[in-house]
């Protein structure tokens, strides 16, 4: 059973159960004066839109809001790593009379003009906070607009009121639903390997798009199509004709699973690999594999890989880590993640570098992804506080509760370790403090080898001197 993390003066989602059918948690810490929180870590809904509407190609997006809420709209293009010329976004730019007054005018315009200049199949029309406030029919606007321009206009609602940045994936996901196309004729005898990819930007690690980019030549090589991502680099096309696909892989134990559950009743697609850790580690990646070759009974394949990467892994860390693997054992760590890559960690630190997790805190809620975690800790024989939907304020309590040697992490954390006194952290995950960005995964075999190298670099960088004065 899984320590909890409990706050005396708040109903967050901390308290809820692991397991729906317990009535509590066990105990753990508690956090005083938590009705509210401090320092929040994941952005508004907004953001998580912005990030899943971005990977679609042949869109456009008009945003109901004051200036400031197009920045968080260009940091989903950004996530993307889309040139700036390539960006179709219009913005209102409400001002104080606007919410006084109302601005329906204004957007009617604005979605006018923007049509006209982007010339989008698609135009996803947002409302934000301030369209919340002055009770904007977004809905009916766009029906009653719609005769007048090309664009298929799809209003979405994504006030900072309504969620988090994780909600507004998820929101992002089902206003794609409507525009997969049904299979016009049933499949007879076996179904053709072809599958749809699911969140992958739903990943802290800062390059995200070499994870998708393994597992697509891994897909690749073992002949097995992608038909579409949900959503990068995606063109309409792609995303009209993901109901051809035989079998969706979700890339994220954080969003996804109520767009999957949705596509498997309407499109009769089934999620696949969804009841086990995503590739992350030696054990995991193997796990992982095993179970895409049972699902499409191509083992004969997939085992040649397995052989390969272990192999891989074995002999890199011969030559090159057979004398800093051993430091690494029994030290006591609080591990920050997603669920994405904190689940499939805790295997991959605690069997195979035999490091000990102390405390897990997440930046999600993980609603669907909790037993999976469960089931990991359960068959390791850990018990670790977890926490879910940290913010800054709880992972500094946390941190100042319970005795860890090295905090696993982002430069957030870094930097509130370093403030308490802790001496090894490791920035691994967005945001970092990486001065080089290089396409390097973290699933899979190499994966793991990547991550340890960052690890191994921010061991020897902690117990560099930082007083010595040079002159």
């Amino acid at each position: 059973m899984l320590s909890g993390i409990t706050s005396k003066n708040s109903t967050a989602v901390n308290t809820i159960p692991l397991n729906p059918q317990e009535g509590k948690m066990s105990a753990g810490l508690s956090f005083d004066n938590c009705d509210h929180s401090k320092d929040p870590i994941v952005g508004c809904a907004l953001e998580g839109i912005a990030n899943m509407v971005a990977g679609i190609k042949d869109v456009s997006i008009v945003i109901h809001s004051p200036q400031g809420c197009a920045s968080t709209v260009a940091a989903g293009y950004d996530n993307h790593e889309v040139d700036f010329t390539k960006r179709k976004v219009g913005c209102t730019r409400l001002f104080e009379s606007d919410i006084v007054m109302g601005a329906s005018e204004k957007l009617k315009g604005m979605i006018k003009e923007a049509d006209q200049s982007f010339h989008a199949k698609v135009m996803f029309v947002v409302g934000t906070c301030a369209a919340d406030i002055i009770g904007e029919d977004i809905q009916g606007l766009c029906n009653n607009i719609q005769p007048q321009v090309n664009a298929k206009l799809v209003p979405i609602l994504a006030g900072g009121f309504r969620g988090n940045a994780y909600d507004g994936l998820e929101m992002g996901l089902e206003a794609l639903l409507p525009f997969i196309k049904k299979r016009q004729t049933k499949r007879r005898g076996r179904k053709p390997k072809i599958v749809n990819i699911i969140a992958p930007q739903a990943n802290l690690n800062p390059t995200w798009w070499a994870d998708l980019h393994w597992v697509t030549q891994t897909l690749k090589s073992l002949k097995i199509k992608v038909q579409t991502v949900f959503s990068h680099n995606t063109s309409f096309a792609e995303l009209e004709q993901a109901g051809d696909a035989t079998a969706n892989i979700l890339l994220s134990h954080d969003v996804g699973y109520k767009f999957a559950r949705k596509m498997q009743q309407t499109h009769d697609i089934p999620l696949i690999l969804d009841d086990i850790p995503l590739p992350i580690g030696v054990k995991n990646t193997t796990r992982w594999l095993q179970a895409l070759a049972a699902h499409f009974k191509i083992e004969e394949r997939v085992e040649p890989l397995i052989k390969q990467g272990e192999e891989m892994v074995v002999d890199t860390l011969r030559r090159r880590a057979l004398m800093i693997i051993p430091r690494y054992r029994n030290c006591r760590v609080a591990v920050f993640a997603d669920g994405t890559l904190g689940i499939g960690l805790v295997r991959m630190l605690f069997e195979e570098l035999e490091m000990i997790p102390e405390v897990l805190l997440f930046r999600s809620a993980m609603r669907e992804s909790r037993p999976i975690l469960e089931q990991e800790l359960q068959s390791l024989g850990l018990s670790p506080s977890v926490v879910f939907s940290a913010d800054g304020y709880q992972i500094k309590q946390a941190l100042a509760e319970i005795d860890t040697d090295a905090v696993f992490g982002s430069a957030w954390e870094k930097y509130i370790a370093e403030e308490l006194g802790i001496q090894i952290s490791f920035d691994v995950f967005s945001p970092t403090n990486r001065e080089t960005y290089l396409d390097k995964p973290y699933f899979g075999y190499e994966g793991m080898i990547n991550m340890m190298e960052v690890v191994a670099n921010d061991w020897d960088r902690a117990f560099r001197s930082k007083h010595i004065h040079w002159t």
